[in-house]
Order: C-alpha cells, then sequence, then structure tokens
C-alpha cells in the first residue's frame, strides 16, 4: 500500500509539472456526457487519429515494433503480442482510409516478429528485453498476424512461423485442455478462448485437424467455468483479484467465443458468448459506464477501462449480427461515442498522446495507470471500423 501511494505521488508530481500534463489532469476530472445525449461525431477523424498514433507507437522505438507511451517513463520496448494482433487492424485502417503506407507498415511489424520468434515455435511474454519465455497467449494473438500479413501477400514465410507456433501451443497443452504451466502466471484462464480463435484460423488455413481439436478441447473447458447468470470464473488476469476480473481480459473470453462460435458454427458456443455479454451490455445502457471490474454477481468495482469498452463495443457487434435483438448495435453505438469522447480527452494532454486513448479513464485508474497502451488504441480503432455493423477483417 505505501509504495503504491509513493508511486502515485511521484507520477502525479510529473504529470502537473508541465501545462500539458495539468491540462490532460483537467481533461479527465471533467464529467463525461451521457452517451445518448451526446454531439455527433467524426468516426473518420477519429480513425486518422488512431491510425497515427499506432504510426507513432511503431517509430517510437526504431525496431519496426508497437511500443506504448508511459507519462513519466515514456515510450517503451516493442510489445510482441500485441504488435501481432495490431498487424490485422493496420491492414484494415489502410484500406479504408485508404493510406497504403499503414499496411507497408504492417508488413514491417511483422518481419520484426519473425526475427524474435522462438526456436520453440513461440512468441515471449513481455517487451523485447525482458528475456521472458514463450506464452501461448502471447503466441497466438501474433499468429493472428502472420495469417493476416500471409493473406496480403502470399509469403509463406508468415504461414510456417504461423504453423510452428501453433504446433507448439499444441505440444504444450495439458490433458484438460488448458494451458496453465505455459501461460502468463501459471495458471488456466477462460480468456484462453481468444488463443483458440486463431487457432481455428490457422486450421482454417491449412486443414491440419491437430488445431481445431486443441481448440475444440480448451473450449469445452472454458465453457465450464460459466456461471448460470453468465459471469466467468478464472477471468482476470491476476491471481489476487479473480474474484472480480477487469473487463479486457471477460472481453478477451466473450470475443473469443463469438468468433469461435462463428468459425464452428456452434449455436451452442454463441450462446455462451452472448450470457455474458449481456449483462455487461445492459450495464452499460442503463448507467451509460461501466466499471474496471465485476464480481460473479455484476457487481462494478474500480474505474472505467478503456480497452475493455473498445472490446465489449467489438463483441456487442458481433453478437448483434447473430440475434434480431437491437440492444447490441444501440450499445455499440453509444460506447463508440464515449470511446471517442475518451479519445479526445486524452489527446489534451501531452503530444505523445494524441489519438490515442488512456489505458484508464481518469488516467490514474488502475489499469495500465497513466499510460497509453498501444493495445487500447488498436481496439479503438477496431470498435471504430466497426461502424455499421460492417466487420473489419
Amino acid at each position: 500500500m505505501l509504495r503504491s501511494l509513493i508511486d502515485y505521488t511521484r507520477c502525479f508530481a510529473h504529470v502537473v509539472g508541465s501545462a500539458e500534463g495539468r491540462r490532460l489532469l483537467a481533461a479527465h476530472r471533467r464529467p463525461l456526457p451521457k452517451a445518448q445525449v451526446s454531439g455527433p461525431v467524426d468516426l473518420v477523424r477519429a480513425m486518422q487519429g488512431a491510425a497515427d498514433w499506432l504510426c507513432h507507437a511503431q517509430d517510437s522505438n526504431g525496431d519496426g515494433g508497437m511500443g506504448s507511451y508511459h507519462l513519466v517513463t515514456g515510450w517503451g520496448r516493442t510489445y510482441p503480442e500485441t504488435t501481432g494482433y495490431i498487424i490485422p487492424t493496420m491492414f484494415a485502417l489502410a484500406d479504408r482510409l485508404e493510406r497504403p503506407e499503414l499496411a507497408q507498415r504492417a508488413v514491417q511489424a511483422a518481419e520484426v516478429l519473425l526475427k524474435l520468434q522462438r526456436a520453440d515455435g513461440g512468441w515471449q511474454g513481455g517487451r523485447v528485453g525482458e528475456e521472458r519465455s514463450s506464452v501461448v497467449f502471447n503466441t497466438a494473438q501474433v499468429i493472428r498476424g502472420m495469417l493476416a500479413v500471409h493473406q496480403r501477400t502470399k509469403d509463406d514465410r508468415y504461414l510456417r512461423a504461423a504453423r510452428r507456433a501453433g504446433d507448439w501451443i499444441v505440444s504444450v497443452q495439458e490433458a484438460d485442455g488448458t494451458w496453465g504451466r505455459s501461460n502468463f502466471m501459471g495458471v488456466a484462464r477462460v480468456y484462453d478462448s481468444y488463443v483458440d480463435a486463431p487457432l481455428l484460423q490457422l486450421f482454417g488455413v491449412t486443414g491440419e485437424d491437430l488445431y481445431k481439436q486443441a481448440a475444440v478441447r480448451n473450449l469445452e473447458w472454458v465453457i465450464t467455468k460459466q456461471q448460470p447468470n453468465g459471469w466467468f470464473a478464472d477471468a482476470d488476469n491476476t491471481i489476487r483479484h479473480n474474484d472480480r476480473p477487469i473487463i479486457h481480459t471477460i472481453a478477451y473470453t466473450i470475443d473469443g467465443l463469438a468468433d469461435c462460435a462463428y468459425l464452428l458454427n456452434d449455436v451452442g458456443l454463441m450462446d455462451h458468448a452472448h450470457r455474458a455479454a449481456e449483462p455487461l451490455r445492459d450495464i452499460f445502457l442503463r448507467d451509460d459506464r461501466l466499471n474496471g471490474r465485476y464480481d460473479r454477481n455484476w457487481q462494478g468495482s474500480e474505474a472505467l477501462i478503456t480497452t475493455g469498452c473498445a472490446q465489449l463495443c467489438i463483441a456487442w457487434e458481433k453478437l448483434a449480427q447473430h440475434t434480431e435483438a437491437h440492444a447490441y448495435r444501440t450499445a455499440a453505438v453509444r460506447m463508440r461515442m464515449l470511446l471517442v469522447e475518451l479519445q479526445l480527452r486524452s489527446s489534451e494532454g501531452p503530444v505523445h498522446g494524441r489519438g490515442a486513448v488512456t489505458g484508464s479513464f481518469p488516467f490514474w485508474g488502475r489499469y495500465e495507470k497513466f499510460a497509453y497502451p498501444n493495445w487500447a488504441t488498436k481496439y479503438l480503432a477496431d470498435a471504430l471500423l466497426w461502424a455499421g455493423g460492417k466487420a473489419p477483417h
């Protein structure tokens, strides 16, 4: 507790020490407007801003991968996991905005990831330079990028890299279908449904049934963790707060289930995604806000997590395609309006944050505090690309 207090004091002192920091602080202290009474938003301008910031993030450390920005410590090293799943977003932005240089940047990022692939076929956890072991979840997100570049370029190097990664993921799967020992914290988590989706995509490209079998085994375990009210146990990326997971990992779980249900043509699996998505959708439609964490009774705590809000917007758009209920689309439209407002607020501070969103709102919230994580802006861009209910990639 004392260490946390000292850290917060140090970070706040740094922020208020500059005029741009004080502007950001003032912007994040202002009450947010109700989404349904907000004025019109320029989605293309918001997309352009997000795309520009992702370019800035790629240029930040000079190796072609994607870093994140912290208000105190500045730009961080390349994060292989998030660089991997930013690649499909860059291709989608290139097409939507008619900016071919974004596609070139996506290929550049993929080249970096090829060099970073481990001998076992996986990609490391954490940032470059931290020398962590290969992690299943992180590796699966790079598979998304490898498949996207292969589809775009037809260069088999990327598909071979994806297959090596998929083979490693299959090889370390445990008897119960989980990947506890080869994942972050060494524990099994339901958000590995977000691993299952790229495995199924890899099966679709290669026809190798082992990828599909591994995904289905894990999905069978995931759905055993869902409670009658839709909440999932073992959904947090910590041990300490696993009884009230963050919406970032809840959204991973829902999105993974929705994608897998679509790829497998599994109506029952789609129902599991709906059961988890509906409570958060209804809370948002009622309150125009979401908390950062939710317990087994869907009681919220902690500050809004911008990343999770953007991810839920995407999941709601996906689920809206599989039901006649209009509530998902209504929630997605209103969430996009909120996200654009958060982008505008976060752009009032340092130049390195313009076009991005902070990890939490306000920026001193517990999740990725005082930071602009690159994955938050990736999901912001995806949520904007989904406007009108059209899949971006």
